[in-house]
């Protein structure tokens, strides 16, 4: 099915199961630990052994020699893999750097051996004993040093302009100019990476956690120079991802290569200081943004440029991409450069791009409204456009930023925010409220599902989309059902599996649109096997409580299989509708803090998203994604930071009693409210995405806030005490 022009009313529109608060239905497996996750799959691999990765102790340079005869004597070691007799490998697409290293060493805890052995204990203790002689080389580390070096990307669209940028900043009333940093940061998911590997023949299966699973059963292909369909992915349960799962890693290459080595199946799991160093992570920026306005706070001139690093070979974080569409301003210009950084793999993190983007842009907002003389919520209504600022004949498919931010201040209280900062005392605590937009664009992707009726009367769904925590179980259900007129009881849905249709898979905020959208499709193949099978017109009967009700006459939907199930496939794939309206989704931020005015301490009272992403499939999932990424805003506003020891090139907070993420202490009442909205021109779901709006903003919310409790104004994240502690007002 091709979807190409803006839906109309269908199916999905009665919202009998669709847009129901309905519990996770693989809840209950989760609760009782039977949801079967990659590293504790015992039913699928009997006699499994077990693999231990070695990672480089170096991050740039070459293996000299690489001794592991002593592992190999080791008790209980069935094998060792190294670059030397793991045979000739490729490098998949979605990877920077080669997952099994040697000779040459291009980041640190690259991996360089895999040691299989009976047990985990086994396994770990022989990996000690294998020796690696390194020649070090001179790497780069420190993005502040290497910023003058860097070059404009070769893919995508580094650079913008419209008018003339210098010319208006230069002419305007009120002007900024301001220098922000965002540190790296980790996916910190409670789940590592892992994977059980098990050949048979020429044939290799991976039980294991990918948000992607037909991406990354194509790089299994490639790195291990093998037949795409010789490899299944299975991947029904992953404990977090974030994006860190978006693409294959170490242990999924190191277990099919033990295994192979081995003779048996084998499982890996990476442990946590490889999660930091040898997986992905949000590269670090800098930033310089410049806003000009004239004496009412209006926007005449605005630039937006960026600088991260990555590996040779990879790409920036586009930290300016939201700047291009979220504010009016007819003179405009945005710019990313990439510098060489011998650091672990830079790569998506929940909202790469708008995430940090708008760590920088939201305060930059705040202090130009300040310097404007204009409330904050006031100076984002103004600047306010419908169209694209880059492409004034490209309207926004659906726009209400206006709404949200009115909606968020009245029920927030703004009125009561102190226009004086630092002015506001309760005892020893310094109060302030803060504010910050929420933009995030809207993806959507091509994806395909399997629907089968079956004689018992039950609907099975079959699509190899992931769960990565979000919910695709339920709304995928909630989908059917809707579509078949069933309850939700009497849907299967079968996810992670590449022997399924192939859907979206999880990612970039499209993963829930996209595979409903797929399962509707598949969905109005099935009605319309249906129908012919009773003898109805598929385009005028109505699905609904188990029966097909057509031409005055209700049939009991299991009298159409009878004879024997009916099984349809299709897929979603889209026109040119992206193109011709610009699709994102909208919301405000707002953020209550106190501050110890003697030890800086910060402590957060009350946090508001308002948010605006069309349809909301299921209003209970839906709050558990924004308040889930307000709370790794939190993270990222006050704690998250990943250390780079700048002389050996490695993050020195490599697990997570030293990588700080918030906890329950640091959280209070959040609260959530979605407008009542539906998209026709994203699909027939009318629905948009929502996972990764949530943390868009609200760092800066939180930063704007501090700011607004202290007078002190904090650019470089995260804000820790000890950047403004000198500057508090006397206690």
């Amino acid at each position: 099915m091709k979807f190409d022009t803006p839906a109309t009313t269908n199916p999905i529109d009665r919202l009998k199961v669709v847009g129901k608060p309905v519990d996770r239905i693989e809840g209950p497996l989760k609760t009782t630990g039977t949801a079967p996750y990659a590293y504790e799959r015992h039913d699928v691999a009997p006699n499994h052994a077990y693999g231990y990765v070695v990672g480089s102790s170096i991050a740039k340079g070459r293996i000299l020699a690489i001794d592991t005869s002593k592992a190999r004597r080791a008790p209980g070691v069935l094998a060792v893999v190294t670059a030397q007799n793991a045979g000739k490998l490729g490098k998949g697409n979605f990877n920077t750097a080669r997952l099994l290293g040697g000779p040459d060493i291009e980041h640190y805890h690259q991996a360089v051996a895999v040691v299989v052995a009976e047990t985990f204990e086994q396994a770990r203790s022989a990996a000690q004993l294998i020796h690696v002689d390194y020649a070090r080389a001179k790497g780069t580390f420190d993005l502040a040093a290497a910023k003058a070096s860097a070059t404009k990307p070769k893919d995508g669209k580094p650079d913008t302009a419209v008018g003339d940028f210098d010319k208006a900043f230069a002419a305007s009333a009120v002007k900024l100019d301001a220098t922000y940093t965002t540190p790296d940061q980790s996916h910190a998911m409670m789940e590592p990476h892992a994977t059980i590997a098990a050949w048979e023949g020429d044939r290799l299966t991976l039980w294991t956690a990918n948000q992607m699973v037909d991406w990354s059963r194509g790089d299994v292909a490639t790195t291990l120079g093998i037949p795409k369909e010789n490899v299944r992915l299975v991947s029904p349960y992953i404990g977090g991802g974030f994006g860190g799962k978006l693409f294959v890693r170490a242990d999924a290459v190191m277990a099919a290569l033990g295994a192979r080595a081995a003779g048996r199946p084998v499982a890996v799991a990476l442990q946590r200081p490889l999660m930091m160093n040898n997986t992905t992570h949000r590269p670090a920026t800098i930033q310089r943004i410049r806003i000009g306005t004239s004496k009412d706070g209006k926007i005449d001139a605005i630039a937006h440029e960026s600088w991260s690093g990555d590996l040779p070979g990879g790409g920036p974080e586009t930290a300016v991409s939201q700047t291009r569409l979220l504010y009016a301003g007819p003179n405009r210009m945005t710019a990313m450069r990439l510098a060489v950084l011998d650091l672990p793999e830079g790569n998506a993190m929940r909202a790469p791009g708008e995430a940090p983007g708008m760590m920088a842009l939201e305060i930059a907002i705040d202090e130009i409204a300040e310097k404007a003389g204009t409330d904050p919520v006031e100076f984002r209504i103004l600047n306010d456009t419908q169209v694209d600022p880059e492409n004034p004949k490209r309207p926004f498919s659906q726009r209400r930023f206006v709404e949200c931010m009115r909606t968020g201040a009245k029920k927030f209280g703004w009125e009561r925010r102190a226009t004086r900062p630092g002015s506001v005392r309760e005892g020893r605590w310094l109060k302030g409220m803060g504010v910050a937009s929420a933009f995030r664009n809207n993806l959507v992707m091509k994806s395909a599902a399997r629907v089968r009726l079956e004689r018992s009367g039950r609907l099975v769904v079959e699509t190899d989309m992931t769960d990565i925590g979000t919910g695709s179980y339920t709304i995928i259900g909630q989908t059917a059902a809707e579509m078949l007129g069933l309850p939700l009881d009497r849907v299967d849905v079968r996810l992670g599996d590449s022997s399924f249709p192939v859907s979206a898979g999880s990612g970039g905020q499209w993963g829930g649109n996209s595979s409903t959208a797929g399962v509707y499709a598949a969905c109005v193949k099935l009605r319309e096997a249906i129908a012919q099978k009773l003898g109805v017109a598929a385009d005028t009967a109505v699905f609904d409580g188990g029966d097909v009700v057509a031409n005055d006459r209700r049939v009991p939907l299991v009298k159409a299989v009878a004879d024997g199930d009916i099984v349809a496939e299709d897929g979603m794939e889209y026109g040119d509708l992206d193109e011709r309206y610009q699709q994102s989704t909208f919301g405000a931020h707002f953020v209550e803090v106190r501050v110890d005015a003697a030890t800086g301490e910060i402590r957060i009272d009350r946090m508001l998203a308002v948010c605006a992403a069309g349809r909301i499939l299921n209003p209970k999932s839906a709050r558990s994604q924004v308040i889930g990424a307000m709370t790794m805003g939190v993270g990222a506003a006050l704690m998250e930071e990943l250390v780079v020891d700048k002389r050996l090139g490695f993050f020195v907070n490599h697990d997570l009693a030293t990588y700080e993420v918030p906890v329950h202490a640091d959280i209070p009442h959040q609260e959530v409210v979605f407008l009542d909205e539906t998209d026709p021109i994203s699909s027939p779901m009318k629905a948009k995405g929502v996972g990764e709006l949530g943390i868009c903003g609200v760092a800066a919310a939180v930063a704007n806030a501090v700011y607004n409790a202290t007078g002190v104004r904090v650019r470089d994240y995260p804000v820790t005490l000890d950047k403004f502690l000198d500057k508090l007002p006397p206690v």
